[in-house]
């Protein structure tokens, strides 16, 4: 695989919007290199007859059934509130009429 060079790397960060500057150019362009090389060494292990698979162990479902169970009534649920206005919870203004 051949080497991004220090042009190419001004060129994807221009693309990404990312400001660098040149110390930071000289130092990103090998890195980046050495990443696409371990990315291309990752595709050559890749086998036809072995599936792609999102996790190493096979996951299952551990959620629960969705049952429909009745819920409380607005008089249950505002029984325990300290004020209530029209079956809604009251509670005091933070803000002032500034806003």
């Amino acid at each position: 695989m051949p080497e991004i060079t220090r042009d190419e790397v001004a060129h994807l960060a221009n693309l990404a919007r990312i400001d660098l500057d040149d110390a930071e150019l000289d130092h990103l362009a090998p890195q980046l290199s050495v990443i696409l090389e371990s990315v291309a060494s990752l595709s050559g292990v890749a086998a036809g007859d072995i599936p792609p698979t999102s996790h190493a162990l096979p996951l299952t479902n551990v959620f629960r059934e969705d049952v429909v169970t009745p819920g409380l009534t607005p008089e249950q649920a505002l029984s325990g509130a300290p004020e209530v206005e029209e079956q809604r919870f009251s509670v005091p203004r933070i803000l002032g009429d500034e806003q």
